[in-house]
């Protein structure tokens, strides 16, 4: 690949070593955020990636759900964008692809160019899941049947012995990273094994996943917004010998429906980047975050531990709770195709609204006690984790096929899994996640 830096006008967003991205402004802002009480509500933006990694998110998020659910703020980088805290304001934005499109991008976007009139379709790294129907529907077609049910119950045992098999290696009464050792391992393993992915690269899965929504910085993920262009241009290589591969013998694999695919075929590999990160990230971040919240979660509710292990048939009901307490993506965006109004504002044109799910599975109007883990809770189904309408994950089955079986798996080993201290979290507002939690296993 040679030229890829200058494909197309719309990818410059994303491989613009130069740009200036809403993330860095708000990081650029500082941690020394005061806590909610201390702020006029004008004064609030939720988007500040420190509350995320400092975990202080709650209060923000609560003020803003009491005083005002449709909620403006403007960055210099960005402009207008509204942050949608209530369930049901969120709901009704997610259910309605023709006013609300994602074919300006899903993440908080560039002013010049979210606004721009003749910006056509996602800026940035092309994905169907920042496009609007039909394009939308037709690219999602293509892979959706790797999360139907005949592949479900056919890839379970593969899951559960791989799970099995690492839980049993996991050392007694030594603390280790519950992150790196189970939740990445178990989430590369199966998506390396959805896309056929050579195993001994798997963990470049985990790394380009990383990369996707990491604000470059001293000490972070990525130093520079360069070095992340060129890992991600490293992806697009990689993936390029194995779509070739793939489209001279096909197989039951993501690269497979997306190298030979009617709506995919003829996407450029650049372009095709973006399907693939989508899988990638929703395939591996959403998963093992939710893999470590769980444990987490445990442990700061033990008394749900204790029901779980007095009760394993609980852990059906368990999954879904615990993905809306945990909530690993915190919010998807939309942008306005014309003048609306939501919750009594005035929505312009071109403005970019996050619809917050963390906040809108935090809403007592819906759940009662909230902010508590309860593996009881009689409407934990209802959570909006995975998103509402048309743009509904399509991963969402595989997830919680994954987390069920690590939790039967689980409780047929452990007493207990204790946290030996307070995670380490992601410096992100989009994924909300975790990079360390050390544990220690007692066994039965």
């Amino acid at each position: 690949m040679t030229d890829t830096a200058e494909t197309r006008a719309d990818d410059r967003v994303f491989f613009d070593a130069n740009i200036r991205t809403p993330e860095m402004e708000m990081a650029e802002i500082g941690a020394d955020v005061p806590s909610a009480n201390e702020l006029t509500i004008d004064q609030i933006n939720p988007h500040n990636p420190y509350l995320f990694l400092e975990d202080r998110w709650q209060d923000h998020f609560a003020r803003l759900r009491a005083e005002d659910p449709v909620h403006l703020n403007e960055l210099e980088t960005a402009g207008r964008f509204w942050s949608v805290t209530k369930y049901e304001d969120v709901r009704a934005v997610d259910g309605d692809w023709e006013t609300y499109s994602s074919a300006k991008g899903i993440t908080l976007g560039i002013k010049e160019i979210a606004t721009a009139e003749e910006s056509e379709g996602q800026v940035g790294i092309q994905t169907f899941i920042a496009m609007d129907p039909p394009e939308h529907t037709a690219q999602r077609k293509t892979v959706r049947s790797v999360s139907a049910p005949s592949n479900l119950r056919n890839i379970e045992p593969m899951i559960r012995e791989r799970t099995a098999e690492l839980l049993d290696s996991l050392p007694e009464g030594e603390s280790f990273d519950w992150v790196d050792t189970v939740s990445i391992e178990l989430t590369t393993l199966m998506l390396a094994t959805l896309f056929d992915f050579p195993m001994e690269d798997r963990r470049k899965l985990t790394r380009w996943s990383d990369i996707v929504f990491a604000i470059p910085g001293p000490g972070g993920v990525v130093e520079t917004q360069q070095q992340k262009i060129d890992e991600l241009l490293e992806c697009v290589d990689y993936f390029d010998g194995l779509f070739k591969l793939r489209r001279e013998n096909p197989g039951f694999d993501l690269v497979s429906m997306l190298a030979n695919g009617e709506a995919t075929k003829d996407i450029p590999m650049v372009e095709q980047l973006g399907n693939l990160l989508l899988l990638i990230v929703g395939g591996n971040d959403t998963t093992r975050n939710t893999m470590t919240g769980s444990v987490y979660g445990l442990n700061k509710f033990p008394d749900q531990f204790d029901k779980l292990l007095a009760n394993p048939d609980l852990i059906s009901n368990f999954v879904p709770e615990v993905i809306r307490w945990q909530t690993p993506l915190s919010y998807m965006r939309r942008t306005a195709n014309h003048d609306t109004e939501l919750g009594g504002k005035q929505i312009k044109k071109h403005d970019q609204i996050l619809m917050w799910y963390l906040s809108a599975n935090q809403d007592e109007d819906v759940f009662e006690n909230a902010h508590v883990l309860d593996i009881e809770r009689h409407n934990a189904d209802r959570q909006l984790s995975f998103g509402y309408g048309i743009h509904f994950c399509m991963g969402s089955r595989v997830a919680e096929l994954q987390l069920r079986v690590l939790w039967e798996e689980i409780l047929q080993r452990f007493k207990r899994i204790e946290i030996q201290d307070e995670p380490e979290r992601v410096f992100s507002s989009f994924v909300h996640g975790y990079s360390k939690l050390p544990v220690t296993v007692t066994r039965k």
